[in-house]
């Protein structure tokens, strides 16, 4: 018997030995009775967010989810693949790329370039704050060219720079990568997020900081998680935490492993490291510095936003709507596509806790911004949220969504 076929047996004995009816266990879990009848007697296949759900109510610590899901073929998911030339900055011609770059406004580095070099770098990572604000109301395809030829000014600036300066322009311009490569998966392009990924650790190696390239197997971890390898995430994250690491690094791959953990319904270990995760983040060494801020700069607490985003995926939805309803009220104005990102899993949160018309009213304020932050990432919430909502078909609410919520999913035609 296959394990996909063993799960309704399994689910029925477990509901059993719970002293449950089916009847409390549907209205335990807004499901329909009926649904869950056929789940039982293997006429259904249980979606993962009901797996999800049987699995955190039973207390079956990720069996159900692992009966659910089908065995992911095996591979390694731990290496970046090849970068295509096309996004390549490259260490080497970084360090060789002479005063050919071209600066701002049209200006050429020339053989008084290192002599300018100081006096721009401010400019330039005035310009860096600017286009990660920039990032939270703007369509990322409409960025990256912008980014991809910032990131390539700065790395050439480096090149012509005398020692003083050479190291913090590569550092600056690591921190341009990253973040092309950040709004590269967010226009559905994980090849050249994680290619750009790898230029961000090749510059910051360049200008002489050790730690970035562990960040970056952060930012390689959020590409795993989107992609559903739980595994790969758990990795991934689990040595970008070595002591050595700043906090800030450590903090992040902390809560990137809790995610990892809760989409394979292991709480323990998900509360453990998200419990790691604030304490490396609350700590003084992870506020300080001068550099840009790693990750995110609109989540005022990063660790309890993330324990509201992993409680759903450990099928306890009443308590991550919870903590999402508070944290989604802190976030900024401005912060279009963190308020996107956050707020779907929070009309997620409800849907899944029965409150439909609620979540369909959190929906519909969302979708409005939606053509204007367009997200790869955000789609996988707003695709979940669309099943998830398609149980409750008498609810007006939900009829009346449903052609906002095809038009976000709709494939975009260039």
């Amino acid at each position: 018997m296959s394990t996909t076929s063993r799960f309704g047996p399994e689910l029925r004995r477990l509901r059993q030995e719970a002293g449950l009816t089916l009847t409390e266990f549907s209205v335990a879990l807004n499901y329909d009775k009926g649904h869950l009848s056929k789940v039982e007697r293997g006429e259904r296949s249980a979606s993962p967010e009901l797996a999800r759900r049987c699995d955190a109510f039973l207390g079956a610590n990720g069996e159900l989810w692992r009966l659910a899901v089908r065995p992911e073929s095996d591979s390694d998911t731990t290496e970046t693949p090849s970068t295509p030339s096309l996004w390549r900055v490259g260490r080497r011609a970084v360090l060789s790329a002479g005063t050919g770059a071209l600066i701002d406004l049209g200006l050429k580095l020339s053989s008084q370039a290192p002599a300018a070099a100081g006096p721009l770098l401010p400019s330039f990572r005035a310009q860096l704050d600017q286009l990660r604000k920039l990032g939270q109301s703007t369509a990322p395809k409409l960025l990256l060219p912008l980014l991809e030829t910032q990131t390539r000014m700065v790395a050439g600036l480096a090149a012509g720079a005398p020692s003083t300066t050479r190291g913090s322009a590569l550092l600056l311009a690591s921190r341009f990568a990253e973040f092309t490569g950040w709004m590269a998966q967010e226009a559905g392009d994980d090849s050249a997020a994680l290619g750009w990924t790898g230029e961000a650790t090749e510059l910051a190696h360049a200008g002489g900081d050790p730690h970035l390239g562990s960040y970056a197997l952060v930012r390689r971890a959020l590409v795993t998680l989107y992609s559903g390898d739980a595994a790969g995430t758990i990795a991934l994250a689990r040595r970008a935490q070595s002591s050595e690491l700043p906090p800030r690094i450590r903090g992040l791959a902390a809560q990137r492993e809790a995610q990892g953990h809760a989409l394979i319904g292991n709480e323990h270990d998900c509360l453990r490291s998200l419990d790691r995760a604030r304490e490396l983040l609350d700590s003084d060494d992870a506020r300080s510095g001068d550099e840009p801020v790693i990750g995110t700069t609109h989540v005022s607490d990063p660790a309890v936003m993330t324990t509201g985003w992993c409680l759903y995926d450990l099928g306890r939805p009443k308590a991550a709507a919870k903590i999402l309803d508070r944290e989604c009220h802190r976030l900024p104005p401005h912060a279009l596509r963190t308020r996107a990102r956050y707020g779907f899993r929070k009309a997620l949160a409800h849907a899944a806790s029965g409150e439909a018309e609620h979540a369909c009213t959190i929906a519909g304020e969302l979708l409005g911004m939606m053509p204007a932050v367009p997200s790869a990432t955000v789609n996988s919430d707003i695709r979940r949220l669309a099943r998830e909502l398609s149980r409750f078909r008498s609810s007006r609410a939900v009829h009346d969504l449903q052609p906002a919520l095809a038009r976000v999913l709709a494939p975009a035609h260039d």
